[in-house]
């Protein structure tokens, strides 16, 4: 995709990714289903992970899988208040790029 993701709009996806799954979800499964959206890295999630985390949006525990422990990401309630503001702004933005973008 040619167009640039922001911060801003990185910490709607992946909040958004995460809220999808009552009992959270885990890195490597986070970056295929944002994948399907957004070419992401997992060097790229992991820092907006963290930074979401430390803005108590997310909170995380480990389960193990196999012998290994895996960590899991869960949307706070704090998080889901910030998700929710961030749909209400891209709805906001869409709609205004897409009547620029409308051909007549």
């Amino acid at each position: 995709m040619v167009f640039n993701t922001g911060a801003a709009l990185l910490d709607a996806i992946v909040l958004a990714a995460v809220s999808r799954e009552s009992e959270g979800t885990y890195g490597y499964r986070m970056t295929q289903d944002i994948r399907q959206a957004i070419d992401i890295s997992e060097s790229t999630l992991y820092p907006v992970l963290r930074r979401l985390q430390k803005e108590e949006c997310l909170e995380t525990y480990d389960r193990a899988i196999d012998g290994r422990n895996r960590r899991y990401y869960k949307i706070t309630k704090t998080g889901r208040a910030q998700l929710n503001l961030y749909r209400g702004e891209w709805r906001v933005y869409a709609q205004r790029i897409s009547g620029i973008l409308k051909e007549e």
